[in-house]
């Protein structure tokens, strides 16, 4: 793997880039990406300078060998394969201006969220995959998507559940102003699950904590909502930190769950840096601190997944389950807030 990962990085380096620009050019986790650099740096393929990096003399000769020239990613719609058009479009307008009174992401919940392009695309997503029409379950919801998609008038209902009170007060105010099919809940995942919330939903959307007791917390409450076969979920994963090993225990845990992958979009979500957003607390970010650069790049992104049921869904954990920090750190967490 960390050949194609040399090369994915040789290719990108047409000049001198930012590292954040790097990152966002390959599909490894932070901490192997980082020895890579280092290890690439002690051949003599590459120089790094204050955040910058460049081919040397011999990483030059390599890429004559390998890299072309060329732009291959969309630039209407990043790669994501979905514009932004008709009605979505004065749809977004009216999120973006919501979303404008956002409370801040704080670090004490690993909080962070997508761009509101990124939300709406999403949305699309789901809208043309035949799941919007339906009853809606979120699994936290920093980014809003619940307004987005109620803005749509699309969703029969939206359910959310979030650890954070001044989210859920933040999507009841929305939702009673503008007169939206929204409601919100405070709820821990790892406290006992609902009843009432049970099998009651057609589609959960999540952007889950990257670990493994997180992830299996956080898919599990999702999935305790669902109906039976059919039903689907939606959730987004980096390969920044989530390895491929990880992603081998993921997708374990959605089959166990007794869903399929029908979907993988591979970059299809870009956690922008504003004030708002937990690049806010980059200083605390354990790959900027190795780096020694500042943040100058969009460069975290995630994979949107979705899933569908093909028997009747069985979540991994029905009851309590404390496990604290745990939930949201372990040692590919390098661009979560220690």
């Amino acid at each position: 793997m960390m050949e194609r990962i040399r090369r994915q990085i040789i290719q990108a380096l047409d000049g001198e880039i930012s590292v954040y620009r790097l990152i966002d050019s390959q599909d490894s986790s932070l901490p192997e990406f980082f020895k890579l650099l280092q290890d690439m740096e002690k051949e003599g393929l590459i120089s790094v300078r204050d955040g910058r990096v460049s081919l040397t003399s011999e990483g030059r000769k390599l890429r004559e060998e390998i890299a072309r020239d060329a732009d291959i990613v969309c630039s209407c719609c990043g790669g994501t394969g979905y514009v932004i058009d008709g009605f979505f479009k004065d749809v977004l307008r009216q999120y973006q201006e919501i979303a404008k009174e956002r409370p801040e992401a704080i670090e004490v919940y690993d909080q962070g969220f997508i761009s509101t392009d990124g939300v709406m695309r999403r949305a699309e997503f789901i809208y043309e995959r035949g799941d919007l029409a339906t009853n809606i379950f979120v699994v936290g919801d920093d980014d809003l998507f619940s307004i987005a998609a109620s803005l749509t008038g699309i969703p029969k209902k939206i359910t959310v559940v979030e650890i954070d009170e001044r989210l859920v007060d933040f999507i009841n105010k929305k939702a009673d102003e503008f007169g939206l099919r929204v409601e919100a809940m405070v709820y821990d995942v790892q406290q006992s699950f609902p009843e009432e919330l049970r099998k009651k939903y057609d589609v959960f959307v999540t952007d889950p904590v990257e670990t493994i007791p997180g992830l299996k917390l956080f898919l599990s409450r999702g999935v305790s909502t669902l109906k039976g076969p059919g039903c689907a979920g939606y959730f987004g994963i980096t390969t920044l930190e989530a390895s491929r090993k990880k992603w081998y225990e993921i997708q374990k845990m959605i089959y166990d769950m007794g869903f399929i992958i029908t979907d993988l979009r591979r970059k299809f979500s870009v956690y922008p840096s504003e004030d708002k957003n937990f690049f806010r607390f980059q200083e605390k970010l354990p790959i900027v601190s190795k780096l020694g650069a500042p943040v100058d790049w969009n460069w975290y992104r995630s994979t949107l997944y979705r899933i569908e049921a093909v028997r009747e869904p069985k979540p991994l954990v029905e009851g309590e389950m404390i496990i604290d920090e745990k939930v949201y750190k372990d040692d590919e967490s390098w661009a979560t807030p220690y």
